[in-house]
């Protein structure tokens, strides 16, 4: 059995493991799409972080606003209880836009770094398109921030072929390449597919991170609610997302995973976590090759989920 090797992020010196760590859930508490989720303990974040350095995974996703530095916290604590030492993984952050301008990235990166310590960011990213100021400007920033040396790279998340190509061009204007983008994408979402970013992507030399590559729980087991109309296109998906697992012996969770990564270096995936048992699942997607037969029927079970109001 082959282990799938580290991929380079963009044209980046940051090389991680396909799979990484979302950790979303480790700050603050909310609700999203009328599903009420609570921070994940500290204790419980140790473990999972743990579980992930001990099965392969050398790097992890966080964000300002996730808690409002809560997530970045609880990620630091649980890798200096790993006895991680700086440089041995990457990190990578996100910067809040909304109802801010530019200068906001030098102002607020003291609290990245402060949250995060010891460990420094590698992969510091816009987190959605909605800055007052404009991409250019945003960019502007972010390769001030490379060139002195605080961040190793530079992503942008949520961001449409279009804005993807502006940002790659103002920082290509100052040597800097863009490394990555961070969008949402799984056999129940794949718009990106359809809407051109992808193939902007990859002509572009941008890593496509995926991020709720899982559905947020559509893909293994979450029941179907009956009110949605594409709830028997789900149905019929997790059915065949079941027959190929059961044949390779394998999980759900573990194939939806490899489909992503199998569809080129130029990919990784970023599923979250609130218990170890998720992360030692999804970690068998790095030792998992998914065969053309498996990858036509899958990509032939979720092709409603290609158009660009499919709902998901």
């Amino acid at each position: 059995m082959t282990r799938l090797p580290p991929r380079r992020l963009g044209r980046s010196d940051v090389w991680v493991s396909p799979v990484g760590l979302g950790c979303w859930r480790f700050g603050g508490s909310g609700e999203t799409r009328g599903a009420r989720w609570t921070a994940v303990p500290q204790p419980s974040v140790d473990a999972i972080v743990a579980a992930a350095l001990a099965g392969g995974v050398t790097w992890f996703d966080t964000a300002e606003i996730y808690g409002h530095g809560a997530s970045e916290r609880a990620l630091a604590h649980a890798l200096r209880s790993s006895g991680k030492a700086a440089r041995e993984i990457v990190v990578a952050t996100k910067w809040w836009p909304t109802w801010r301008f530019a200068g906001s990235l030098r102002r607020t990166l003291g609290d990245r770094e402060r949250h995060l310590a010891p460990y420094p960011i590698d992969l510091h990213q816009i987190h959605h398109p909605t800055s007052l100021s404009s991409i250019g400007a945003q960019m502007t920033a972010m390769a001030a921030l490379v060139r002195a040396g605080a961040i190793r790279a530079v992503g942008v998340s949520n961001f449409s072929a279009a804005q993807m190509r502006a940002a790659h061009a103002a920082l290509a204007a100052r040597g800097v390449p863009l490394a990555t983008n961070q969008v949402r994408w799984s056999l129940v979402d794949r718009r990106v597919e359809r809407d051109g970013l992808l193939a902007a992507a990859r002509a572009l030399g941008v890593t496509l991170i995926a991020y709720s590559p899982l559905g947020q729980g559509q893909l293994c087991g979450a029941a179907a609610s009956g009110a949605d109309p594409l709830d028997g296109a789900r149905a019929a998906l997790r059915r065949g997302l079941s027959d190929v697992a059961r044949a390779l012996g394998a999980t759900p969770s573990q194939v939806a995973l490899a489909w992503l990564l199998a569809r080129g270096d130029d990919v990784v995936v970023l599923p979250g976590a609130t218990r170890v048992a998720h992360v030692t699942d999804d970690l068998g997607a790095l030792d998992l090759t998914l065969d053309a037969a498996a990858r036509e029927r899958l990509d032939e079970a979720s092709r409603r989920f290609l158009s660009p109001n499919n709902g998901a």
